[in-house]
C-alpha cells in the first residue's frame, strides 16, 4: 500500500486532506476543490533480489565456525537458536565527479628538496553507500551494491517475506556524507603533498534508497549467545562473533614476544652496523625502526591474546561504527603510520 500523507488543509475550505505518495492532483472531499501537490521529488526506492535461502545461509554460518582462532569444539557444541531474514535500508549516492586540484609536489633532487607546483584534473564516476538508520545490531554499516540485481520496491511483498526496517536517517545527512567522502577521495587521487585549492563539481547526482536482504543467525556456545549475519545476495558472512581458541591465543603471545625480542636485539645490532659503515648523517634515524617494529610485534601478540577471547569478524567494505574505528586499532597499522613519519624525517 502506498504511503498516505495526512494533516494538510484544503486552501479553499480548510478541510483535512489525505494525499497518497506520488499523487499530483488532490480533490477535497468537502468542497470538491482540486489542488496541485508540489514538493520535493524525493528518492527512488529499490530492493536487491534475494538469491540465498535459509539452508545456504546456515551452511555459511557453519563454515564461519571453522578456523584456528575459533574454539576447537565450536562446531560440535554450537547450537543455532534462531534464523530470520531482514531487509535493511541503505542510501546509495552516485555522481560524476569533475574538477581540478592545485597544489605542490615534494621533489628530492640530490641533497636538496624543492616544491613543484602541480595541477591535477579529476574526472571520475563515484558511488557511495551508507546505512539509512541505526544498524549497529547487525554490524553491517555499509554494503557493496555494484553488480547487484535491483528491482522496484515492493513493500507488501517484502513485509510478507521478512522483517523490513524503514529508514530513520536524513537525506541531507546522506548527501553530505557522500560529498565529504568524495572530497576526501579527490584529494587523495592527486598525489600532491600540499593542496592549495580544490574545485569540484558533482554532475548527474542521484540519491536512492535500497533495501538489502540479510540472513541473521543466532547461536549459543557454552551458555553464551552469538550472532552471524550472512549476505542474502552472495552468501558471504558479513559480520559475526565467535568464541576464541585459548591455545591459539597463547601461541600468538609467545610468537609475538619471541619475534619482537629477536627484532629488538638482532635488528638493532644490524642497524648499528649499517650506521657505522654509512657516511650519511640521516641514517641515524634507521636505529628507531627495529625498536618500533619489535615493540609493535610484542604488542600485536599481546593484543591477540588479550582480546582473542571473542572473535569479531567484519567483512571488508562493510564499515565499522564511528565510535569503534579507533577503539582497538591494530598495532601493525600504528607501526606503519609511525614508520612513514620516520621515513619523512630521514628524507
Amino acid at each position: 500500500m502506498a504511503d498516505v500523507i495526512t494533516g494538510l488543509a484544503c486552501p479553499n475550505c480548510a478541510g483535512i486532506l489525505s494525499i497518497r505518495e506520488g499523487q499530483r492532483i488532490v480533490k477535497c472531499p468537502y468542497c470538491d476543490a482540486r489542488s496541485l501537490v508540489r514538493g520535493e521529488r524525493g528518492v527512488g526506492r529499490y530492493q536487491v533480489a534475494r538469491r540465498v535461502n535459509r539452508d545456504q545461509a546456515l551452511h555459511a554460518v557453519r563454515g564461519f565456525w571453522g578456523g584456528l582462532n575459533r574454539a576447537m569444539d565450536l562446531k560440535q557444541r554450537a547450537e543455532i537458536t534462531e534464523t530470520f531474514l531482514v531487509y535493511l535500508p541503505y542510501w546509495r549516492a552516485q555522481a560524476l565527479m569533475a574538477g581540478w586540484l592545485f597544489g605542490q609536489k615534494k621533489v628530492k633532487s640530490g641533497d636538496s628538496t624543492r616544491w613543484d607546483p602541480r595541477e591535477v584534473q579529476v574526472m571520475q564516476a563515484v558511488d557511495w553507500t551508507g546505512a539509512a538508520g541505526d544498524v549497529a545490531e547487525f554490524g553491517v554499516n555499509r554494503i557493496g551494491l555494484e553488480g547487484k540485481q535491483f528491482a522496484a520496491y515492493d513493500p507488501e511483498g517484502l513485509h510478507n517475506e521478512a522483517m523490513v526496517f524503514e529508514p530513520t536517517g536524513s537525506q541531507t545527512d546522506a548527501t553530505d556524507s557522500a560529498g565529504q567522502e568524495w572530497d576526501k577521495s579527490a584529494r587523495g587521487r592527486g598525489g600532491l603533498d600540499r593542496i592549495s585549492q580544490l574545485i569540484l563539481r558533482f554532475l548527474r547526482r542521484t540519491l536512492a534508497l535500497v533495501y538489502y536482504p540479510l540472513w541473521v543467525a543466532r547461536y549459543t556456545y557454552r551458555q553464551r549467545a552469538y550472532q552471524v549475519v550472512v549476505d542474502g545476495f552472495s552468501g558471504q558472512v558479513l559480520y559475526g562473533k565467535a568464541p576464541g581458541n585459548i591455545f591459539y591465543r597463547a601461541l600468538m603471545l609467545v610468537a609475538g614476544t619471541a619475534a619482537g625480542a629477536f627484532v629488538l636485539v638482532d635488528g638493532t645490532a644490524l642497524a648499528l652496523l649499517l650506521v657505522a659503515n654509512s657516511n650519511d648523517d640521516d641514517s641515524l634515524g634507521a636505529l628507531l625502526i627495529p625498536l618500533i617494529v619489535g615493540v609493535a610485534l610484542i604488542a600485536a601478540g599481546y593484543r591477540l591474546f588479550r582480546w582473542g577471547e571473542e572473535i569479531e569478524h567484519r567483512a571488508k567494505g562493510t564499515g565499522a561504527p564511528p565510535s569503534s574505528q579507533n577503539s582497538h586499532s591494530s598495532p601493525v597499522s600504528g607501526l606503519l603510520e609511525t614508520v612513514d613519519k620516520i621515513s619523512e624525517v630521514i628524507k
